[in-house]
């Protein structure tokens, strides 16, 4: 006797995977289970019981070789025998058990028809084969993997509580439209971020459904615990996403399976309604086997036919309905567009509306599983929508970045505003409009920002820094950045990245671009109109332009300062700065020019002009600078200048000087007619002779020929006893006269990299200079007497 229990592996999967098997599937395991049963019951019946009985027939017909007087005398016989009186005993065969047995066997292998003796054979094997087929899928290497995981994965969704804990989170984004339709005990267990509204571009959440979220009482925030697993589970979600979506290994092996049962249940039908009546109760057995038994004729009694025959009827009626409902499953999968699965009801009813359609295998799962129970789909599908897990992050992010957290983080920046930096985030923690003294916000590096309208409590906020970051703003928060904004850097990578409300920031007084503007250099660039920023004052340009903007010329009436960083690319067209006539500092950095260029000479209000990293190596134009009558700083390093022109005296107004980083090897003693020199550069270039006309300077305050080849100084530099800053270093000085003690109000002095042998004592008289404003070698300061090395060194 094979007992149940060995079956039950066919039949039986995990628990788990009861979601994916709709009612049809759950149905037509039940009949298979009934039709196992059936023909567990007929195996056993054969084992246990005699499976035909056989008698000898009586001889009907004396034998041919017989006599007739022979005959005579046997019915004479016979008529005696039965008119003697007797008991009744029946007919006498004379046979013994091992003959019956054997007759017995002989008939039953040789008269009984074949589907009469294998039938509860056939019904345990074609139940079997049902068994294994309806569960095939589950147990193929090629699918069975996918379904473990996305079983594993919508478990998590549906059971687990810190996953329920998170759908109640997500689901008061939008509470306002919400509340004419829900009681006040409904909107008391919902939790709802403060200053969320409708955001620009963003779909808003509504309230999920009573059956989709277990109500309770929410915490504002995830616990780290919570949130990290929610994190977790949105990751999974979306890469087992991109990968089951790739194939339909799933469909087809379903619909393999589904086809093989249809054709089984047309094959077992088709022979067991030809066969079902060859099981009979008696049957004629003629089996030549007179020399061992003297019968040949034998009267035989099948001794289950009758409960057989029940049985294939019923097992018949079984199979009927097993096909019928194959054949229903047959017309559902290929009567429904089964590898496309919409959330549009979902969308409708949760008001999420981001959770995208899916396809493939995904879609056919999700589309087994609302066979089961809808309730799963709509939980699955949260973990599917970006805003939702944007949301959940936000939360995190929240609950990681506390507000006393970020009031440590604190600083003031150059501008002297109190500055918050957040570098590399998931987002932008909601606790930064926390700090109502924050005066400046710089954001790098981070990703899905949305500025919401408790902006507005940041009334001090002045300065907003975006480096490669996305950024959207809510309504009220456009119209508060409007009116409060006053410094924009924005860096990016692509022109398209840059924000489209910065066009409208009508009180932004100084805004910064960095990034790239065009992947082709030579095409024209076009930046949207700047024409809104009436109050823009200050315009910063580290690109690649090929010539100036017409955007930048829109502003041209009330723009003060311009800065043009080029990354090497040749700017080529400048006409339009001759339009600038307000300008009071340009810089024109790394836009490979080998001239000056002739439009920096009608802009009469310039006061400082730089042309860092170009490639000038004259610079004869510098005559028509004595027009810009306000010009007071002039930088002109890192070029390649050769020489100083001569009308360098003609810029009387200039009080600093920058040529360092060039290639200069005389000093014209006209520069030093620009008697109002407070700051002189010229680091860094081949100049072998300071001329004594450098005492003219009197009101010089910095000066440095650091990394030259002068061998002595004039004593005329002494002269200049103003100077406080002198960098002498890296030459081939050697001699350091005394009259140093002239220069009173010297508090920085390079030497090193010098021949000195010994430093005057006179540095003494140098009161301002301390030890550490003197840069020279250990071992030479120690050459000063010590009362002086006391002095300086002294606080």
């Amino acid at each position: 006797m094979i007992p149940v229990m060995e079956f039950r592996q066919f039949s039986e999967q995990q628990p788990a995977f009861r979601v994916l098997k709709p009612w049809w599937d759950v149905f037509t395991d039940y009949l298979s289970v009934i039709m196992l049963m059936i023909g567990v019951f007929g195996c056993t019946l054969q084992v246990m019981q005699d499976k035909i009985i056989c008698l000898p027939q009586r001889i009907s017909s004396p034998p041919e070789n017989t006599s007739e007087v022979d005959v005579k005398s046997l019915l004479l016989l016979q008529s005696n025998i039965s008119a003697v009186p007797r008991e009744m005993t029946g007919l006498k065969t004379d046979l013994d058990l091992q003959q019956y047995s054997f007759i017995n066997q002989m008939c039953y292998e040789k008269a009984l028809h074949w589907y009469a003796k294998y039938f509860p054979y056939l019904v345990l094997i074609h139940t079997l084969v049902f068994m294994v087929c309806s569960n095939f899928w589950f147990k193929f290497p090629g699918s069975s993997s996918k379904i473990e995981r996305f079983i594993s994965m919508l478990g998590k969704c549906f059971d687990s509580p810190w996953t329920t804990r998170a759908l109640s989170e997500v689901s008061g984004e939008n509470p306002e439209e919400n509340d004419h339709k829900k009681s006040p005990t409904t909107r008391s267990n919902i939790a709802v971020s403060p200053g969320e509204g409708s955001l620009e571009k963003t779909q808003s959440l509504r309230s999920i459904p009573e059956k989709v979220v277990v109500e309770k009482p929410s915490a504002s925030v995830l616990d780290k615990k919570e949130g990290e697993q929610a994190k977790a589970l949105f990751e999974k979600v979306k890469k087992f996403r991109l990968h089951v979506e790739e194939g339909d290994i799933l469909y087809l092996m379903y619909v393999r399976q589904t086809v093989f049962k249809v054709i089984k249940f047309l094959l077992i039908i088709a022979y067991n309604s030809s066969l079902v009546n060859k099981v009979r109760n008696r049957v004629r057995c003629e089996v030549e086997i007179q020399d061992m038994t003297g019968y040949k004729d034998f009267e035989c009694n099948h001794t289950m036919a009758h409960l057989f025959s029940k049985l294939s009827y019923c097992y018949l009626c079984l199979v009927a309905v097993y096909g019928l409902t194959s054949l229903y499953t047959s017309y559902w999968l290929f009567y429904r567009s089964l590898k496309e699965y919409s959330f549009e009801y979902v969308r409708q009813e949760t008001g999420i509306n981001d959770i995208p359609d899916v396809k493939n295998d995904f879609a056919f799962m999700l589309h087994m599983i609302d066979q089961y129970d809808p309730l799963y789909s709509k939980r699955f599908a949260v973990f599917l929508s970006e805003v939702s897990e944007n949301k959940l992050k936000q939360l995190n992010l929240n609950h990681d970045w506390t507000a006393e957290k970020l009031r440590q983080r604190l600083q003031t920046n150059t501008n002297n505003r109190l500055e918050l930096q957040l570098f590399m985030l998931p987002g932008l923690p909601d606790t930064v409009f926390e700090l109502t003294e924050l005066q400046s916000l710089k954001l790098e590096i981070i990703n899905n920002i949305t500025i919401p309208a408790s902006v507005s409590q940041l009334k001090d906020l002045q300065e907003l820094s975006l480096y490669q970051c996305s950024l959207k703003l809510h309504t009220s928060a456009t119209s508060f950045l409007k009116e409060n904004l006053k410094v924009l850097r924005v860096k990016f990578d692509d022109n398209r990245e840059l924000p489209n409300w910065m066009y409208g920031m009508r009180n932004l007084e100084e805004l910064y671009l960095t990034g790239s503007l065009s992947p082709d250099a030579s095409k024209n660039i076009v930046l949207e109109s700047l024409r809104e920023l009436k109050c823009l004052k200050t315009l910063s340009v580290k690109s690649n332009l090929t010539k100036i903007p017409q955007s930048i010329v829109d502003v041209s009436s009330h723009l003060q300062r311009l800065y043009l960083h080029n990354d090497g690319t040749k700017l080529v067209m400048l006409n339009n700065l001759k339009k600038m006539s307000y300008l009071i500092e340009l810089e024109l950095v790394r836009c490979d020019l080998e001239r000056i260029p002739h439009a920096i000479f009608s802009l009469t209000n310039l006061q400082e002009i730089d042309l860092k990293e170009n490639h000038l190596r004259s610079i004869e134009e510098i005559i028509s600078f004595q027009h810009l009558r306000k010009l007071t700083c002039l930088k002109l390093w890192y070029n390649c200048i050769t020489y100083i022109p001569e009308h360098i005296k003609k810029l009387g107004s200039l009080e600093r000087l920058y040529f360092s980083h060039n290639k200069i090897e005389i000093l014209p003693s006209h520069l030093f007619l620009c008697n109002k020199l407070r700051y002189l550069d010229l680091s860094n270039n081949d100049i072998q002779f300071i001329p004594p006309e450098i005492g003219v300077l009197q009101s010089l305050q910095y000066f440095s020929v650091t990394c030259n080849k002068l061998e002595n100084l004039p004593d005329e530099l002494f002269f200049c006893k103003k100077l406080k800053t002198l960098k002498l270093g890296k030459n081939s000085l050697s001699i350091l006269s005394p009259k140093i003690s002239y220069l009173a109000l010297l508090t920085y002095l390079d030497l090193k990299g010098n021949h000195f042998e010994v430093l005057p004592q006179e540095l003494g008289c140098c009161r301002a200079l301390k030890h550490s404003g003197l840069v020279v070698e250990e071992t030479l300061f120690e050459t000063l007497p010590s009362d002086v090395r006391d002095q300086m060194t002294a606080e």
